[in-house]
């Protein structure tokens, strides 16, 4: 509908977000979510952003642990900053304009609080063995690599942040399937990161169907672990199958019964930990 004067408003595309850019899908395709046409990802979509994501990897894991954390910190400001306009994003949703600004609130607290732990999880999950001879033996936590991430279909925000933020401090690389249903607030996260000093490819969102995405996102033999809370559980069989092949870790948090703004329950060091492998090492005391 055309605005007094006679102009009409420019309506916003939803693209992908891809290696830091934001391209459509190699098809073309769209679907309809909240009124508005979303990019519908391929299969090539998403070899595409596991691609960005490996690429991505060795830069966003080799960095210290402070400075991932100053990253997910700017993430934060930057949601901030933009609290209206993701409010707006899900007030299109039907969420009212209460609730909204409740869940960009807890969405903001989400990215402060994973980030206040990026220097601090190693030595909660890891540790100084005692060994019978003169060496030390340490336990080191590493990122477990390019993580698939299914999100909920609600809440489409909160619940994308909480599950991608703990695989990210910790080193990981990411490509997410959002809400299918409620897409708009988590694609627009993709300009959030864009301008909050995150590297290309580090973060990758390919909106879509998750009957087409999920399964190639699964088999692809170059994802190391999938985030499967967003899946259903009639579906999570198949999934759990196509991740054998080059045996991915799955994880899956029960969202049943909880509130995901409940910092008890919704976050926690430990989902830091689900996306990290165990490295042993040992050195010799002394020169």
């Amino acid at each position: 509908m055309a605005e007094r004067g006679g102009r009409l408003p420019v309506k916003k595309t939803y693209k992908l977000f891809i290696g830091g850019g934001f391209p459509r899908s190699e098809s073309g395709r769209t679907y309809e979510a909240e009124g508005q046409n979303v990019a519908r990802a391929s299969r090539k979509d998403v070899r595409d952003s596991v691609r960005a994501a490996r690429g991505a990897l060795p830069k966003w894991a080799g960095m210290t642990a402070y400075n991932r954390g100053q990253i997910l910190y700017r993430i934060a400001e930057v949601c901030e900053s933009r609290a209206a306009e993701l409010a707006d994003e899900l007030r299109r949703q039907g969420v009212a304009a209460v609730e909204a600004r409740k869940e960009i609130n807890a969405v903001i607290d989400r990215w402060v609080y994973y980030a206040g732990w990026s220097d601090k999880y190693a030595q909660v999950v890891g540790s100084v063995n005692p060994v019978a001879g003169p060496y030390y033996n340490f336990t080191v936590p590493e990122p477990t690599g390019v993580v698939g991430v299914v999100a909920p279909e609600e809440p489409s925000l909160l619940g994308f942040v909480s599950r991608i933020a703990p695989a990210l401090v910790g080193g990981n690389t990411v490509v997410v399937i959002p809400s299918e249903s409620r897409p708009l607030a988590a694609i627009t996260m993709g300009e959030v990161f864009q301008t909050s000093d995150v590297p290309g490819g580090v973060v990758n969102i390919v909106s879509g169907l998750k009957s087409e995405l999920v399964p190639w996102l699964a088999s692809h033999m170059d994802v190391n672990a999938v985030d499967a809370t967003g899946v259903a559980s009639e579906a999570l069989p198949a999934l759990q199958k196509a991740a054998a092949e080059n045996v991915k870790r799955i994880v899956r948090f029960d969202a049943d019964g909880i509130g995901w703004d409940d910092m008890r329950l919704s976050q926690s060091p430990y989902a830091i930990y689900d996306f990290q492998e165990m490295k042993t090492v040992w050195h010799p005391i002394g020169m």
